[in-house]
């Protein structure tokens, strides 16, 4: 194996948002940088971040109420949020030129919504400051004595720096090359890793009647979830049925709670298509509009109230003795039997999506074991881990993003 003759100030494996951000500004601040790659470019998985539109941030300007979203682990944030906020966020992107729209529920993205345009940003980013990349190189072994990395082995080429960050994300989207290599050489430096999770993941359910709604959502419904037949917790917002099961922004948000519940026993949801009507006045509502449509067919009129492909659900689920019943002969029973399904639509929940789903994973090295002051080990001296190599559950909405920005930045400005 050939050692490249250049001793670099600082190595950087792996280019994703988090990378990408720690090299630009340690090469700004005037250090020799090489960006390791394995993959052909930088930030796949940013690529396909939001839907590939790339929710960059969450704009929310209070310090201590954005880490809230973070639970127990805020309290390791504060000093490294200090030093690079969501509001340096915004002007970061912005001084390079790339305008950022606020929309629903405070999540933020680029005007253009393209994540294609804030890939190419750190690309210009890096290039402007002079970091050098070199794509295709997946890190083979990483060489320590005295608790200080001395060397990084890829294929045919070995790399010598005074400092190393590692940044090669968690185990989500696999097909992006988050495979989770750093982790094992984290384990190879006595650094806890912690098991990875799915941890904002649509959820499975095998009921039969799913696939057919696949593609439809609700805009606004009430979702209660039942652990061993107890309710556990209910959360009101929009839902969409896959062909595997249920997600949206406010399924995937639950699924870390829902996980918890499967650790306990068997656990059902109740979707409730009308939250704001009690039984009684749904009731009323379903009588007036049979009165006006007495001769035609139950499944001509639910439409009415309901997306149709819900209604024939709706009435699948009923069970009536005949489907093809008109207004003016439909029984009370039988009436109270559609109200109930509407109020109380029942789904069985089987499991969560897998990591090839997820839009993070939780796992890695908990923050005990880093000076978030500088996001530098406390094991190996020459050592900066940041992104999502670190295990910290977040929310959907921006939260992971501007972890990367944040820890990316205040480890480029230490290491």
């Amino acid at each position: 194996m050939k050692t490249h003759p250049k001793k670099f100030d600082l190595i950087v494996v792996g280019g994703g948002p988090a990378g990408m951000m720690a090299a630009g500004t340690a090469a700004k601040r005037g250090q020799s940088v090489l960006l390791l790659e394995k993959n052909s470019d930088l930030g796949e998985k940013l690529k396909i971040t939001g839907g590939g539109r790339c929710n960059i941030t969450n704009y929310e300007l209070d310090t201590k109420t954005f880490l809230s979203h973070y639970g127990k682990y805020s309290s390791f944030l504060h000093s490294p949020f200090s030093q690079f906020s969501v509001k340096d966020t915004f002007t970061f992107f912005e001084k390079n030129k790339l305008p950022l729209d606020i929309q629903a529920r405070n999540r933020v993205f680029p005007k253009s919504e393209n994540a294609h345009d804030v890939q190419k940003v750190l690309k210009t980013f890096l290039k402007k400051n002079g970091v050098e990349v070199h794509y295709g190189e997946p890190v083979k072994d990483i060489q320590i004595k005295n608790n200080t990395i001395q060397a990084i082995d890829t294929q045919h080429t070995r790399y010598t720096a005074n400092s190393f960050i590692f940044s090669t994300g968690g185990m989500a989207r696999p097909e992006t090359g988050s495979t989770g290599d750093g982790f094992k050489w984290l384990k190879k430096m006595k650094h806890t890793v912690h098991s990875s999770n799915p941890n904002i993941v649509p959820l499975r359910s095998h009921e039969p009647w799913i696939k057919k709604l696949s593609g439809t959502s609700l805009s606004f419904m009430k979702i209660s979830f039942f652990v061993n037949q107890k309710k556990a917790f209910s959360k009101k917002g929009k839902i969409l049925f896959t062909h595997f099961g249920i997600s949206s922004p406010l399924i995937l948000n639950s699924s870390q709670e829902v996980h918890s519940l499967l650790q306990q026993g068997s656990v059902h949801a109740e979707i409730d298509l009308f939250p704001d009507t009690n039984k009684g006045s749904l009731d009323k509502r379903l009588l007036k509009l049979l009165d006006q449509n007495k001769n035609k067919k139950l499944i001509n009129i639910l439409p009415e109230l309901l997306p149709k492909k819900i209604a024939e659900v709706i009435l699948d689920l009923s069970q009536l003795e005949n489907k093809d019943v008109k207004a003016h002969s439909l029984a009370g029973e039988e009436r109270k039997k559609i109200i109930d399904t509407m109020k109380q639509l029942p789904l069985s929940i089987n499991g969560l999506m897998g990591m090839d789903r997820a839009v993070i994973a939780d796992g890695g090295v908990p923050l005990e074991e880093i000076d978030t002051r500088t996001m530098k080990s406390k094991y190996i001296e020459n050592l900066y881990i940041i992104g999502d190599m670190l295990h910290i559950n977040r929310p959907s909405g921006g939260y992971s993003l501007q972890l990367c920005w944040t820890t990316g930045y205040v480890a480029g400005m230490h290491a």
